[in-house]
């Protein structure tokens, strides 16, 4: 039997929560669904730039609210859930954006269990116990999308980023367990593995300068994901990655090894 086809989800009068919404993908994606007419809940610690953020979407017709926090304290997680249901009821539409990426060949972290630690925190417990927060609404108005935004390195398995990709790898596990408990209540999740983009994220490491797509046009995808829900979103690349790494795991393993010789630690991971 054919799976059901889930219906597209019109982004018009629905409340949309973006983490990481103060720059990059996050603000990009913000201004995308309020220009489609969502509401937006922007979440991330810098108040001031959250604060343009919500202006600048206002003052060109849209609706935004900012809710400065920081996700890595869950606590404070659970106090935004609290603060957000009661101000607007369910979220239809969870942007799972905020993260931190780790370019540390392991040669230089041996000292550096913190670069786990952080990369967790921000990376996987922080859109988990927001998650978690946030489903039982979407649940119980049987309706509801999450995106996270993780990396084609879930694929891939590159080198220099055991944390990082580590952290999205969990997060991107953990989607899809839970899309199939969510299956009933028509709760999607949808996991956007990007490829490189422009973002002050990715400027300290010198050999991506200039490359990549841009916060525009990833948000693009974000919102296309969002409309359509796609279990996720791929690059041919990451395909062709995944497929090598299951089908010639050691060949994949010299090859990336070359590649990891080509490309030395920037002058950030040195410190």
């Amino acid at each position: 039997m054919a799976a059901p086809r889930r219906r597209r989800l019109s982004l018009e009068g629905r409340t949309v929560l973006v983490t990481g919404a103060s720059s990059g993908i996050g603000e990009a994606t913000a201004r995308a669904v309020a220009g489609r007419g969502a509401t937006v809940l922007l979440v991330a610690r810098r108040a001031d730039e959250l604060e343009r953020v919500r202006s600048e979407v206002v003052a060109a017709g849209g609706h935004a609210a900012a809710y400065p926090c920081d996700l890595t304290d869950l606590d404070a997680i659970d106090a935004l859930v609290t603060q957000v249901l009661a101000e607007h009821g369910a979220v239809d539409v969870l942007v799972n954006n905020a993260g931190r990426s780790i370019r540390r060949s392991l040669a230089l972290s041996y000292d550096r269990f913190h670069d786990v630690e952080r990369s967790m925190a921000i990376n996987f417990f922080a859109p988990v116990r927001l998650t978690l927060g946030l489903l039982p609404a979407m649940r119980a108005q049987r309706l509801g999308h999450v995106v996270n935004v993780v990396t084609w390195g879930v694929q891939m398995k590159a080198p220099k980023f055991s944390a990082y990709i580590a952290s999205k790898t969990a997060l991107d596990a953990w989607s899809r367990v839970a899309a199939r408990e969510t299956w009933a209540d028509d709760v999607t999740f949808t996991n956007m593995r990007f490829s490189l983009v422009r973002t002050a994220m990715s400027a300290p490491t010198e050999a991506y300068a200039g490359r990549g797509a841009t916060p525009e046009a990833a948000a693009e995808r974000v919102v296309r994901a969002i409309e359509r829900r796609p279990p996720h979103v791929n690059t041919v690349a990451g395909t062709v990655g995944e497929l090598l790494n299951l089908l010639a795991p050691r060949f994949a393993d010299w090859l990336f090894h070359r590649f990891d010789r080509m490309f030395p630690d920037s002058k950030a991971a040195g410190g």
